[in-house]
């Protein structure tokens, strides 16, 4: 009895040191809503989002108010449950596995797989080696007349007799083979051929010549052929072909096809107590307690994830879709939104037919403006038929040179005039409709603007609201150590 419990009493000291040991090497730098923060955490995170590529860099105390508005909105998304959403689980996966499976095949199997599929073309290739040949192609098509089948084989004799008098392979092969992708090389085909690799009465022909040997005419399904041996060889040495091989099947995706045969051996082993899934959260385990920078990786894209899906509902949907808030927040900011010049909101449209003028305005006399667009579409250009050529939109000088002219009573820019009339020489009539405005009459003549300032106040907003609701401390003491132990 004393001695077990002399053994459960050094167990307990033994963890207690390990502890100890972690909290003194990676101490908690922040705790909030309950969560402590690692320092190496703080400093996976400041150190990416302050990089040499960033222009506004922050100081590590700057950096801190950031880093906890990141992790109350976090937290507000997983008591809001957005982490059992099956979308998020799906998108989440599918990063995880992205980062996860490649691990799981190592340069070694990559290499067993480069000496299989070495061996295999060496079998398949066998004691007949390789060859690199040229050849002269007069095609044949298989519907071919029997008089167009005599008038080839007489060309292909005359190339034949040519050659046996000396001509030049490489010239023939460029002024009349009808393979003109190898003919403009000379007729030499562009790689080493093996056994099963060519039409068979091709390969016999060819397999029986020597380097530098040509063949009397030979036909195959294409036509007839007079070949050129340039080359012969066997298959050189694994190793002075690893590189090339490795290049190859890691393009074809070797490390995946390894790793999923992998996981589904894990699986099949398991008697049934592993899935996929399971199989591939313990290898994410694994990798993350050996590796922080994995780690810290993927928590990052899974906390990034959950907050998008709480800003985008919280944010960035309702700001841009809350008209009578964007109204009444317009209403309430007018000054912010002041113009230093007038615009025009309105259109400048071109016509070919001076009617067209009148129908034009009275279309859209009485549509509100967002509606001008379509109705202007769906009146004059339904179809593939174009009648008129519209811009619209709210005009700044400078924007429209028929408006700076028209309205504005400015010139426009250099050579805008000329520019406008080449484009629109088959639209010669044209017309401006629409209003001139000192400032802007609503919202929507500057929703871009005010849709931005609303979802920034809605943050702001749902900032301070986290930060009563959550609580969060910092400790001074090991914040002063970032990046500097």
């Amino acid at each position: 009895m004393i001695d077990k419990m002399r053994k459960i009493v050094l167990f307990l000291t033994l963890v207690s040191g390990i502890t100890a040991f972690a909290q003194a090497s990676d101490p908690v730098v922040m705790t909030i809503n309950g969560v402590p923060v690692p320092r190496s955490e703080f400093e996976y995170s400041y150190n990416k989002n302050n990089g040499a590529d960033v222009i506004d860099k922050k100081t590590v105390d700057e950096y801190v108010d950031l880093f906890i508005n990141y992790k109350l909105k976090v937290a507000a998304a997983l008591d809001a449950h957005y982490d059992t959403l099956t979308s998020f689980k799906q998108e989440y996966t599918m990063y995880r596995d992205q980062q996860v499976r490649p691990t799981m095949a190592t340069d070694a199997d990559v290499l067993v797989e480069a000496k299989k599929t070495y061996d295999r073309a060496k079998e398949q290739i066998g004691p007949r080696g390789l060859i690199l040949p040229a050849h002269i192609l007069i095609r044949v098509s298989t519907q071919a007349t029997q008089g167009e089948q005599d008038k080839a084989k007489q060309r292909i004799d005359s190339v034949y007799k040519a050659l046996k008098s000396g001509a030049s392979f490489a010239e023939l092969a460029k002024k009349v083979s009808d393979d003109k992708s190898t003919g403009a090389n000379g007729g030499q085909l562009p790689y080493w051929i093996g056994p099963n690799q060519a039409f068979k009465e091709f390969e016999d022909a060819a397999y029986a010549l020597q380097t530098g040997e040509m063949s009397q005419p030979v036909q195959s399904p294409v036509g007839w052929h007079v070949i050129l041996m340039k080359g012969r060889k066997q298959l050189e040495p694994f190793d002075s072909l690893k590189t090339q091989i490795v290049k190859s099947i890691e393009q074809q995706g070797i490390r995946e096809q390894i790793a999923k045969q992998r996981v589904k051996s894990e699986v099949d082993a398991s008697s049934g107590l592993l899935t996929a899934e399971k199989v591939m959260d313990r290898r994410a385990d694994s990798l993350a307690a050996v590796d922080p920078e994995m780690k810290y990786l993927m928590k990052e894209y899974h906390d990034g994830l959950l907050l998008y899906e709480i800003s985008k509902q919280v944010v960035w949907d309702k700001g841009s879709t809350d008209e009578a808030g964007l109204q009444a927040y317009f209403k309430d900011h007018q000054k912010d939104y002041a113009w230093s010049e007038p615009r025009y909101k309105g259109i400048a449209y071109h016509v070919k037919d001076k009617a067209d003028v009148k129908a034009v305005k009275k279309c859209v006399k009485k549509l509100p403006f967002d509606q001008w667009a379509d109705q202007l579409r769906a009146t004059f250009n339904p179809d593939s038929i174009v009648r008129i050529r519209v811009e619209i939109g709210i005009f700044k000088p400078g924007d429209n040179a028929l408006v700076d002219t028209d309205v504005f009573k400015t010139a426009p820019k250099a050579g805008a005039n000329e520019k406008q009339a080449a484009v629109l020489k088959d639209y010669p009539i044209s017309a401006v409709y629409g209003k001139k405005l000192k400032r802007p009459e609503n919202y929507t003549d500057v929703r871009g603007q005010v849709v931005s300032d609303y979802q920034d106040m809605l943050e702001k907003a749902w900032v301070y609201d986290l930060r009563q609701k959550y609580a969060f401390s910092v400790n001074k003491d090991v914040l002063k150590t970032v990046n500097k132990h």
